[in-house]
């Protein structure tokens, strides 16, 4: 090969057929686009169901409204964990291009099944019974849970899978080498959060209006024809994406060096090897692998001893552990540290996440007792997202091309604000949001004693009050979301190794997962402690207005707070990679320099 076109290709990069990507041909604005695109139908499939699914199993499948938020956050907290999965996947053994298609396949099988199942009244539980002294319906169990639960979590699976593929799949199309490409990159990050903003809009209005009006089965309907249509879209894309070469297991490499760390540890230790361990001390593997990006790995290039940052792990590359399995390079042990760093960036944005989960559970349940009609328009309960919705469709171009270019020749920062300032601004506007929730929340349930009283417990109809007061908690935990999780994903995509990024940018997802997971952990706990110490659970119940919701929302602004401390302890401390192009521009290389 000569070389001309050796300068021509895209090192570590391949087209759909497995060749060398051009450069050219492959990558760009034009390739991430259909990923952009695909996001839309994507997030249109997977949140019309979500955002109803609650109403769908209360009203339709017989749950209480406490296991049917349950159920949901469950639900949702798993195929957002299962992303780690496919960005482990994408990473190790095979590219992000076949992850996506496997994923879409099978979450287009789960859907398949839950619209079958929606369809067929045999496969649903019976209308629920009314007599003049109480309401009987039929227990849900057996072949038709089996069927509803395997449904659910195929489609979790391929969510899961997309989520962690789909997203590094598009930042993969820019040159991270140049400046327009790194800016390319970051508005990539700002419109997939607007694409999924698209997506959403579509499924919390039309699709929810189909699914309340004309059936389930509808709803479910448009939902899987959206995933089979964003895999022709996905395909069409093929010729002109570059896909990253999978390299060795990201999981292998973490777990390697933190063996050998711990092996060269005890060596040491043992006064038979102290010599050996002193001798040792300064004696690196620094051979690196072939073909390996060296702009990924904090001073790759010129490094001849690890960094002294997470000096326990320096251990790990002492040329004479005797055992060849565990000899680490010193760029392995840098990738493994700046791992290590981000994970209390991730824990962090857990409690945010689990703020977030109201919007799907508690919220849509709020909204189904109050007055949802503006106009002689019934607007449906699951609806309400669209109000952060259009806010983040409107706040996400006014963010990339005002907010940003200002701030840019304010701070002189290649992205205007650093990622963790964004992330950060979000943690904050969770504590607000929650802080609203519980005063709306307090509010509906006066207005419910006063036109209820003691039948409070037994009262169905809905509430002389509008739902448009629930739209404010959702506006401020839909810009706390645009804030953090576009903030997130360029944060682990653009400060992991490169062979991690897939992982990384997963994290973003396994921080909602863990989210959700937290909210069921929360009532759960919740409503035990407080059947303990107090006359009946804050969160039990058949009806809502039995719920003591506002004493929960509150209690989940105070853990927002301390949040937020935890965030600044390790934000303040944490420093970018010197490497890392996102605190660098034009005439900012001495600040570079200094970090």
């Amino acid at each position: 090969m000569d070389e001309a076109h050796k300068l021509n290709l895209w090192e570590g990069y391949v087209d759909w057929r497995n060749r060398p990507a051009m450069r050219g041909r492959h990558g760009g604005m034009l390739a991430a686009s259909f990923v952009l695109v695909v996001e839309v139908l994507e997030n249109l499939a997977y949140l019309a169901n979500a955002s109803n699914l609650v109403l769908y199993l209360s009203k339709f499948m017989h749950f209480s409204p406490s296991s049917s938020a349950n159920i949901v956050t469950n639900f949702m907290g798993t195929a957002f964990l299962l992303a780690l999965l496919g960005g482990f996947l994408a990473d190790a053994f095979f590219t992000t291009y076949l992850i996506y298609l496997v994923s879409a396949a099978i979450e287009f099988m789960g859907l398949l099944l839950l619209t079958i199942q929606a369809r067929v009244s045999s496969l649903k539980p019976q209308p629920c019974f009314s007599s003049t002294t109480s309401i009987s319906c039929e227990q849900f169990d057996g072949r038709k849970a089996l069927m509803l639960f395997t449904g659910l979590y195929l489609v979790a699976l391929g969510v899961g899978g997309i989520k962690g593929s789909l997203p590094p799949h598009g930042a993969e199309q820019f040159d991270e080498n140049t400046l327009p490409g790194r800016k390319q990159r970051s508005a990539f990050f700002n419109y997939y959060v607007f694409c999924l903003s698209c997506g959403a809009l579509i499924a919390v209005t039309l699709v929810v209006w189909i699914e309340d009006n004309k059936g389930w089965q509808w709803g479910f309907g448009v939902s899987t024809a959206a995933i089979l249509l964003s895999i022709a879209v996905f395909l069409s894309g093929s010729p002109v994406y570059r896909t990253k070469v999978p390299k060795e297991s990201p999981i292998t490499t973490i777990f390697k060096v933190l063996a050998a760390a711990v092996y060269n540890t005890c060596k040491i230790r043992n006064p038979s090897n102290a010599v050996m361990g002193m001798d040792t001390s300064t004696s690196y593997v620094t051979e690196t692998s072939d073909g390996e990006d060296s702009s990924n790995v904090k001073r790759k290039a010129t490094s001849q001893t690890p960094t002294e940052s997470l000096k326990f792990l320096n251990r790990a590359v002492m040329n004479k552990t005797g055992k060849p399995i565990l000899e680490c390079r010193v760029e392995q042990v840098e990738e493994v540290k700046i791992v290590l760093k981000i994970l209390p960036i991730f824990m962090s944005t857990i409690m945010l996440n689990c703020c977030l989960a109201q919007l799907s559970t508690f919220s849509v349940q709020q909204a189904s007792t109050m007055n949802t009609k503006l106009g002689s328009l019934k607007v449906p309960p699951a609806s309400l997202p669209v109000f952060p919705v259009i806010f983040i469709m409107i706040l996400a171009p006014i963010y990339n091309h005002i907010i940003i270019p200002f701030a840019r020749k304010v701070t002189k920062f290649e992205m205007g604000i650093t990622h963790l300032q964004r992330i950060g601004t979000g943690l904050v506007l969770s504590i607000v949001a929650m802080g609203v929730a519980a005063l709306v929340e307090m509010k509906r349930k006066r207005v419910a004693e006063a036109n209820y009283g003691s039948g409070l417990a037994n009262s169905t109809k809905p509430l002389p009050i509008t739902f448009l007061w629930i739209s404010l908690q959702y506006l401020f935990l839909g810009s706390a979301d645009l804030f953090t999780l576009a903030g997130m994903m360029e944060f682990f995509f653009t400060e992991a190794p490169k062979s991690m990024r897939s992982l990384a940018t997963s994290l973003s997802w396994a921080s909602l997962a863990m989210g959700y997971y937290l909210s069921s952990v929360l009532v759960s706990v919740i409503n035990r402690v407080t059947s303990i110490y107090g006359h009946k659970p804050w969160l039990f119940g058949s009806n809502l207005n039995e719920y003591h919701l506002e004493r929960f929302y509150w209690f989940m602004c105070v853990l927002s707070a301390l949040n937020v401390f935890h965030y600044l302890f390790w934000a303040s401390r944490y420093k970018y990679n010197s490497t890392s192009p996102q605190i660098t521009s034009p005439d900012s290389s001495q600040l570079m320099q200094q970090n």
